[in-house]
């Protein structure tokens, strides 16, 4: 095994020591899979549907039943307690380890009590041990430094795998049971925070989609408002549908100007105000592409039907991009919001036999029911402050995350001591 560059920053406190895994507290030692665990075995090796039971109880794990530090136990196929009993050197306990080896090679999560006596197909047992702690274990499995022995040893194009026999070899840094104990509940906290705001944000995206169900089709209507809305078409709220076009990719002189050129592919960073390429003005002029203004709704017509975005800046479009000019009477956010929620039904009215896309003529007799302006706004600010908060929670969770992983590279080789 290759051995890292010692960190002279660790190296000279005489409190660590240099070993095959990189350098470690002096009280640390390095064992090998084999060496921490009684056994390791491989789930049922057969096709397991042959046991699948409409009727079982016993939930049977599979590879894609199995998440980082968690498994989906609730979607796994069942099998009956007879079929358990006879394939009982699959068969789990709490406190065991299963790893998957086919498809995301190296994910590794804990048994918990309530799979208890539960059976697994096609991954990696790490049977229970004395010596370690098995959230301990499983997080050092999931770190950097478990999943790059993973990537050293495993094989195949089409789907990723490993053989037990490279596993069982693999080394890991080894603190004292104490110390994994008090690793592992640092490293649960973390997890326990970002599960909860996993679970607030899920809450939150559900509490707006109700909300656009109510106040984008008139189910709900805000304080304040009250008349008809009135049943219209996109043709009819556009002053003008404008598309676009792709300079030659032949001429270099049309490429790595200033000028932002948009494409299907940038919606999903069209808050940074930025795009993957550029042009130039001659790019722009020779084309059939359009400079759009910022603040003007842009949808896709081809590909992600439906999918609408506005931009903080003014872009040019590439010909499977429409931009939507509208009447005074329209706000651009209400719009946006609009084609969000009605993103699927207007995908469904796509044609093509390889790659599905609207035409103009088609976007334009997409039926639209539409309010007062007044209205307009006031709904695109109820849902512009769900879309605020959402944002608050995604950038709260991505902090938690980067924190936990932060405190995983310094907790499992030493560099912090809880201990």
């Amino acid at each position: 095994m290759e051995v890292r560059e010692p960190s002279a920053k660790y190296l000279a406190r005489p409190a660590y020591k240099q070993t095959e895994v990189g350098v470690i507290p002096e009280d640390w030692q390095v064992a090998r899979l084999r060496e921490l665990s009684p056994k390791q075995s491989v789930g049922l090796v057969i096709n397991p549907s042959s046991y699948f039971d409409r009727n079982g109880s016993v939930p049977m794990l599979v590879g894609s039943n199995i998440g980082p530090n968690r498994i989906d136990w609730e979607s796994a196929n069942r099998i009956t307690e007879e079929s358990n009993r006879q394939i009982s050197a699959s068969r789990l306990s709490t406190g065991d380890l299963v790893t998957v080896r086919v498809g995301e090679p190296g994910i590794t999560a804990v048994v918990p009590r309530e799979l208890d006596g539960c059976n697994c197909a096609s991954v990696m047992i790490v049977r229970k041990g004395k010596s370690f702690d098995s959230r301990w274990l499983c997080y050092v499995m999931n770190s950097p430094t478990g999943i790059s022995q993973i990537e050293n040893v495993q094989y195949g194009t089409a789907q990723k795998q490993f053989n037990i026999s490279d596993a069982v070899n693999f080394v890991y840094p080894f603190p004292p049971l104490p110390e994994q104990q008090a690793i592992a509940e640092a490293l649960s906290d973390a997890d326990a925070l970002i599960e909860s705001l996993e679970q607030l944000l899920a809450k939150k995206r559900q509490i707006k989609q109700g909300a656009m169900q109510e106040l984008l089709t008139g189910q709900k209507r805000l304080p304040g408002f009250a008349g008809e809305w009135e049943e219209t078409t996109l043709g009819v709220i556009a002053e003008r549908i404008v598309g676009g076009g792709t300079p030659s990719r032949n001429n270099p002189q049309y490429w790595n100007g200033s000028i932002p050129w948009m494409t299907v592919k940038d919606f999903a960073n069209f808050s940074l105000s930025g795009t993957l390429e550029y042009i130039t003005k001659d790019g722009l002029e020779s084309s059939a592409s359009n400079l759009v203004p910022s603040g003007t709704l842009i949808t896709s017509t081809r590909m992600a039907i439906g999918k609408a975005v506005i931009f903080e800046v003014d872009v040019c479009i590439n010909q499977d991009l429409k931009a939507i000019y509208l009447r005074k009477d329209i706000d651009p956010d209400f719009l946006y919001f609009w084609f969000q929620f009605n993103e699927s039904r207007i995908a469904g009215l796509g044609s093509g036999s390889t790659v599905m896309g609207i035409s103009l003529p088609g976007l334009k007799k997409v039926r639209f029911l539409k309010p007062g302006h007044a209205e307009q706004t006031a709904i695109a600010t109820v849902l512009s402050d769900m879309d605020a908060e959402l944002a608050a929670l995604e950038d709260k969770l991505a902090k938690a995350r980067d924190l936990k992983q932060g405190m995983m590279q310094e907790l499992l080789t030493g560099r912090i001591r809880l201990v």
